[in-house]
């Protein structure tokens, strides 16, 4: 028998901006062509082999079914908003979009039509959408997802620094002396920059670490100082920190007088704000602020890193100003181990700054307010000039499109009915606009709702390209696969569009979008560098096949140029960096008797966004299993909430409901809940996701947002009836049991609809059940398991569905979803209760002993048989509950469902206790962690449990002890057993 060839495939991951490189293994040719695992690449500068666990899950994103069932396969067009989409051909589509956009800009102007891209485009899909917007549509209403993340950043940088160019890069991590973190949870959400930090502590204990987050993350864990402020006075911290540099002689006076400019406005603001008053408005104590500012002033080499903390505020570019102020006064930028570096949030972000793909900027780091950039830029396209009027940004964009200005949206590789803020407003927008295209590589998305057309788009491991990360370094993308159905690379399907619509548009005219392949693109994106502070003139395709290379690389360079401005000239016309004297603002709405709590949004450790990419893989799901708002357990107390209670978060603009737990790594009189939950997995009746809550009010100078803030009020809600409905399935019934699970979360008063991560006792479970299913096809007579699924535990999937309301359910409702998970007719178990709307219906799957259930659906009020949920979620022999699975009142006690720690070996908390129970008495935390690695392996692979083992590792007693200890990952563990109360 001849074996598969396996190819390998260098390529980039497509999740957080530290840019890893990955090597993709696949096998096959053609159609039968499949993708069978992914490795950090050794080579890859950036990541060195390493992957977090998103990354090293990216082949489970990308496995036959998902492709064949969970993406867009062909064109598709809608009717009338409402029907369901009817699939086309790429030529009629073409035509089609191209001679409605047409119609559109001759009847109401061009800057009737807005671009709304994505910073996971690459570099090359970037320029052909700014070119087709500004070059050929003639409109400056382009922006970006990216301005929901990196905006405050790019102004920042330009204010103080004079370009948008990090100046530092990964090695400072382990030349930095002090390590100031803020407004950044590295150890989630840039992993493998984490692992960096972990093992240059420990190859130098005596460096410093400052954390500043309003809540106690694992990152700030790790910290020798953490400055856990009120939300939004970051600037307050800074200006303090100044004040106290100044007062101390902490500056580098001949730094300021050589390199700098403005500094004695600057003086002159912060003399107010002694560390005294910065206590007063941050809540922090004037000696943390003291000696913060004694390290980072005082140390040889002082890194800063910061991230969606500053930037998604309304004072975004302030707070990042005021830290880089820090940096010039004591001269910690331009050399090793010193500088301010802004952690990029998407792959490809940086990319779409390089190639003016916002409303905010041009190609090269040109600016669209300036005419001579313009000008350049045109004649680089070969137009005659480019639009002239300020392009919307992207809220602004959405906010024109609902009062009826804009009105075609053409929609790329983003989910705006799901991240932008106010929920209500872009769902007004997208319904009104009277054109939405969505390009777009996955299935489900809130926003396919809107889209009059959809566009199928290539999606990783079937593109080919380049992107940029954090620190300037770019990366080669690379197909190991053919794009999937009808699927087209995101430029190429902007190209086809372009050249109909250039019919029209420049009859006469050359062809503006005269490309065979993405390195066309690039080419064109290049030249556009040339003489600017990003010049790449020196690179090229085979010389990035070779391997990454950092920018600036001009024509005749030999090498990059890791930091920047290491001889003192910074990118302003006179070489100095300027002092910005932004004062302190609060947080554009404030906390007062009607909103009284803090809410903060903030990234899970293995979710992406809005989970269109990761939420197709279960196993993912396992450390975060639902939907939890986290508060402090004494405001809980005074407002009389329960841990595992459902309450009404509401803000000034929406509402939610959500699951409660208690947190003491919160703050009093705040609360944090995950920017991942949409209404695709958490809504209810009229209920939008969690950014029904968050606010539009942006930076004035980036137009960011404030997502980081809004004033909420939380409550119980009573919402005492509860259905729950869960099933096991192949995968290939999967996607239409989420889409008709989905379908029914509108008509209750709170829903939540989730995949279920595969037990990991249940491989035993599963050969027995397929040996059960064998010898049921040997007997035709025994109806009672001819829908019992056999599969094995990597061929099923689970999906789950609760709904809550305030009366009795809908029996209508009750018999759609008992139809949906195929408990109707034979072969069902029955429990009902007329009297007190109880009822039960339980299929088994497997025989005798091994016999489990396959779905469930439960209905009753409060927690009526919750403990069958367990017994389903983790495939549980049901044969020694007996009669107890229909019995009335049944409440049944079942081991806690332990929350899962590290997802490369399948671990869970209590397992991880166990081991650290059994190690040695009077070891110090270092040799237990590494008993409890060499034993379950845990945090050797990808290591991003590394700061929840250290956590639990601390918190375990030196010897055995019989007394259970709280959980560190979750405080409030929340179960669906009436042992141990929970959610």
């Amino acid at each position: 028998m001849t074996m598969p060839v396996v190819r390998t495939t260098r390529s980039t991951c497509p999740y957080c901006g530290v840019g890893c490189g990955v090597l993709i293994d696949s096998e096959g040719t053609g159609a039968e062509a499949r993708i069978t695992g992914v490795r950090g690449d050794p080579a890859h500068p950036a990541n060195a082999g390493r992957l977090c666990t998103k990354g090293s899950t990216l082949h489970l994103t990308a496995t036959p079914g998902v492709r064949q069932r969970q993406r867009y396969l062909n064109p598709a067009w809608r009717a009338a908003r409402g029907e369901p989409l009817q699939p086309s051909d790429w030529e009629t589509t073409h035509r089609q979009v191209a001679d409605r956009l047409l119609a559109l800009r001759a009847a109401h102007g061009p800057d009737a039509i807005g671009f709304y891209i994505s910073g996971q485009l690459l570099t090359e899909d970037y320029h052909a959408f700014n070119k087709l917007a500004r070059g050929l549509v003639g409109t400056n209403h382009i922006d970006s997802n990216s301005r929901l993340c990196m905006s405050a950043a790019v102004a920042g940088y330009k204010q103080s620094l004079g370009a948008d160019a990090p100046p530092t890069c990964y090695e400072d991590l382990e030349q930095a002396d002090c390590l100031f973190i803020a407004g950044a949870n590295t150890a989630w959400a840039h992993p493998i920059l984490f692992r960096r930090i972990e093992a240059a502590r420990a190859q130098r204990p005596g460096m410093k670490i400052i954390v500043v987050d309003p809540r106690r993350t694992e990152t700030a864990e790790f910290a020798d100082l953490h400055l856990a402020l009120k939300p939004g006075t970051d600037v307050a911290l800074f200006h303090g920190m100044l004040h106290a540099c100044i007062w101390e002689g902490w500056i580098d006076s001949a730094f300021i007088e050589r390199h700098t400019a403005g500094f004695e406005a600057l003086k002159a603001l912060v003399r107010t704000m002694t560390p005294a008053e910065s206590a007063r408005l941050t809540g922090l104590a004037e000696s943390e602020i003291l000696q913060a500012a004694q390290w980072f002033a005082q140390s040889r080499a002082a890194l800063s890193l910061y991230c969606m903390g500053l930037n998604q505020s309304s004072s975004g570019t302030a707070k990042n100003t005021a830290l880089i102020n820090l940096h010039l006064a004591t001269g910690q930028i331009g050399r090793p181990g010193a500088g301010p570096f802004s952690l990029t949030g998407q792959p490809n972000a940086m990319g779409g700054r390089e190639t003016g793909g916002m409303a905010t900027l041009l190609p090269g780091h040109r600016d669209p307010a300036d005419a001579a950039h313009r000008q350049e830029v045109a004649d680089l396209w070969g137009v005659p000039h480019l639009p002239d009027r300020p392009g919307k940004t992207a809220i602004e964009m959405f906010q024109a499109a609902a009062r009826g200005e804009i009105k075609a949206l053409w929609i790329a590789c983003t989910n705006p009915a799901q991240s932008l803020p106010d929920q209500a407003l872009v769902r007004a927008a997208l319904a009104r606009c009277e054109f939405v295209i969505l390009q777009e590589a996955f299935s489900g998305t809130e926003t396919a709702a809107f889209a009059d057309v959809i566009l199928p788009a290539a999606t990783w491991a079937e593109k080919d390209g380049t992107v940029t990360n954090s620190e300037r370094c770019i990366s080669r993308v690379r197909a190991a696969l053919a794009p999937v159905g009808e699927a087209r690379a995101d430029w190429c399907i902007v190209r086809d569009i372009a050249r109909r619509m250039a019919l029209t548009l420049r009859p006469e005219g050359p062809d503006l979008f005269a490309w065979d392949g993405p390195e066309d693109l690039w080419m064109e994106h290049r030249e556009a560098t040339r003489g600017r502070d990003l010049d790449i003139t020196g690179l090229s395709y085979p010389m990035l096949d070779q391997s990454p290379r950092q920018w600036p690389w001009p024509e005749g360079a030999t090498a990059a140029t890791a930091r920047l401005y290491e001889d003192g000239r910074f990118a302003h016309a006179d070489g100095r960096a300027r002092f910005i004297a932004k004062p302190f603002m609060p947080t554009a709405e404030t906390q007062d008797a009607r909103y009284p709590i803090a809410l903060s949004t903030g990234r899970l450790r293995d979710q992406w966004h809005g989970m269109s990419r990761t939420g197709t893989v279960a196993s993912l799901f396992a450390g975060e299993p639902a939907p939890l708002l986290r508060m402090h357990p004494a405001d809980m107390v005074r407002r009389r909430l329960e841990t595992g209670s459902l309450v009404r978060v509401q803000s000034r603009r929406g509402a939610l409901i959500v699951a409660l737990g208690a947190d003491e790594q919160v703050g009093l009189q705040r609360a944090w809940l995950p920017m991942h939950w949409g209404s695709e997995f958490l809504g209810g009746r009229g209920l939008l996701g969690i950014n029904a809550l968050t606010q539009p009010a942006f930076c004035p100078d980036a137009r960011q947002p404030e997502l980081k803030f809004a004033a909420v009020s939380v409550e119980a809600v009573d919402l005492p009836w509860r259905i729950v409905g869960a099933a096991w399935v192949p995968p290939g019934e999967a996607v239409i049991l989420r889409s008709q699970l989905r379908a029914l979360m509108a008509e209750a008063d709170y829903a939540c609809c989730l995949p279920v991560p595969t037990p990991v006792n249940a491989s035993a479970t599963a050969t027995a059940n397929a040996k059960a299913k064998a010898n049921d096809n040997d007997n035709d007579n025994d109806n009672d398991n001819d829908n019992a699924v056999a599969t094995t535990p990597d061929e099923r999937e689970g999906w789950s569905l609760e709904l809550a309301f305030a009366e009795p359910p809908p029996a209508s409702l009750v018999m759609a979803l008992s139809t949906v998970l195929g408990l109707t007719g034979s072969g069902v178990l029955r429990y009902a209760d007329g009297r007190r709307g109880r009822s039960r219906a339980l299929r088994l799957e497997g025989e005798g002993d091994q016999a489990c259930l396959q779905a469930l659906l439960r209905i009753g009020e409060g927690r009526e048989a919750a403990w069958l949920d367990a017994l389903w979620r983790e495939r549980t022999p049901v044969a020694p509950f007996g009669r107890r699975l229909l019995a009335p009142d049944s409440a049944q006690s079942l081991p806690h469902l332990s929350p899962q720690v590290c997802n490369c070996f399948n671990l869970r908390e209590d397992a991880i206790r166990a081991c650290l129970q059994r190690s040695p008495v009077g070891t110090d935390e270092a040799q237990r962690l590494a008993a409890l690695q060499a034993e379950l392996h845990c945090g050797t692979q990808c290591g991003s449990c590394l700061p929840a083992l250290r956590r639990l590792v601390r918190l375990a007693a030196p010897s055995p002890s019989p007394l259970p200890l709280p959980s560190p990952l979750n405080p409030s563990p929340t179960s669906d057993l009436p042992a141990k109360e929970s959610s």
